[in-house]
């Protein structure tokens, strides 16, 4: 699918770089055997593994695509008609409540309550990263400390730490964090002039080793308690001048497919499940042309086929951020489908979500090759899913 760059084009400047053994003969001396030779039975055939998504219509291998934020504050009207009746396959906690583990639990049950049964489980995510991200807090919850304080911590230390705090998530019902940051702040001199990471402490680091080990250390905390951590923001916003979320036309022109802050993604998707978030910044040395979450070059080429990550790629924010406000809703699912992402996060503002709904069910309706990328996401989401247990 050629990409359209929307009315307000990024103009940017291109700078690409880039045992068996052989049967023994009879003896001489043998005497004939008196025994008809039999037949051996043939082997059994390797059972052929069930399709996951086999038994799933159209419409919610769809919904399986899309998580839909809503409020920590009173479930959103618009999320829950998304989980009951679009099957969507997950829901994004955003907001603050200090209100405790159990008022989060009855929060989080409401929309299991709504949750189909037909359809697969639900993923209950939120930002659960430390410092000023950190969505639940109050009685059962840890104050968590930014990443940078936590990265002071030994790993054996961070790795029993971030144990903990996914089992509070986990006990809120939540089983899936948004969470750790694979940034790389080149300095902490940079950090303030760089607003999405550095500037809010949110690294673990400076160079592609700490990171590795430190953000390691938080997943495999998080994966301990059965909770799927997100490595985020592929391929990178540690250099990022300008925040997504807040000022469009944001363009990396440092971060190439050879730097360290892709590298790192190669040592921490090792070292077991993890969903991958696309930054939405454009990258100049890898692909001028599209946000990374909009660009087959980034997802497929980058992420998949260099890095060989086979599990579920999702987007940042897709409803709200101001980096991608050019394009219409419903072109903003397609294009991330088509790039190769197969979860489409509409966290802050889930008014948007049925228009997105509605394009990608069309196109998957009418278009085989689209509809099969549908398959695929589909089912790298349900195979995820089960992941964990």
């Amino acid at each position: 699918m050629t990409r359209i760059l929307p009315p307000a084009a990024l103009a940017v400047v291109a700078l690409l770089g880039l045992v068996g053994c052989a049967a023994s003969s009879p003896s001489p001396t043998a005497e004939p055997s008196s025994i008809a030779p039999t037949t051996a039975a043939p082997a059994s055939p390797t059972p052929t593994p069930a399709d996951p998504i086999a038994d799933l219509s159209l419409e919610q291998r769809v919904g399986q695509l899309f998580m839909v934020g809503t409020a920590v504050g009173g479930p959103d009207p618009i999320t829950l008609d998304a989980v009951s009746q679009q099957h969507v396959g997950g829901i994004f906690l955003h907001g603050r409540s200090s209100a405790g583990v159990e008022p989060a639990a009855a929060f989080v049950q409401t929309f299991h309550d709504a949750h189909l049964e037909s359809d697969p489980p639900l993923w209950v995510a939120t930002d659960q990263e430390g410092g000023d991200v950190q969505v639940l807090s109050g009685p059962g919850f840890d104050d968590m400390p930014t990443a940078l304080t936590q990265a002071r911590s030994d790993t054996a230390t961070l790795e029993t730490d971030a144990t903990r705090w996914g089992a509070q998530l986990a006990q809120a019902g939540v089983n899936m964090n948004l969470a750790p940051v694979a940034d790389i702040v080149t300095s902490a001199e940079a950090g303030p002039q760089n607003p999405p990471i550095g500037a809010l402490n949110r690294e673990y680091g400076f160079d592609q080793a700490t990171v590795a080990d430190k953000a390691g250390a938080f997943a495999a905390g998080m994966r301990t308690s059965g909770v799927m951590p997100t490595l985020k923001h592929f391929p990178g916003l540690g250099r990022a001048t300008q925040n997504t979320d807040t000022r469009s036309g944001v363009v990396d022109d440092a971060v190439g497919a050879d730097s360290p802050d892709v590298a790192v993604y190669r040592d921490l998707l090792a070292e077991g499940p993890a969903v991958v978030m696309m930054s939405t910044a454009v990258y100049a040395r890898i692909d001028p042309a599209a946000p990374a979450a909009f660009s087959p070059t980034v997802v497929t080429g980058l992420l998949r086929e260099q890095l060989g990550f086979e599990g579920v790629v999702t987007t940042d924010d897709l409803s709200a951020a101001a980096q991608i406000r050019d394009w219409a809703p419903g072109d903003r699912a397609l294009l991330s489908i088509e790039a190769g992402v197969d979860l489409v996060l509409v966290s802050a503002d889930p008014t948007v979500f049925p228009e997105m709904y509605a394009a990608v069910l069309s196109r998957a309706q009418t278009d085989d090759a689209f509809a099969a990328k549908v398959d695929a996401a589909a089912r790298r989401v349900v195979e995820a899913k089960a992941s964990l247990g």
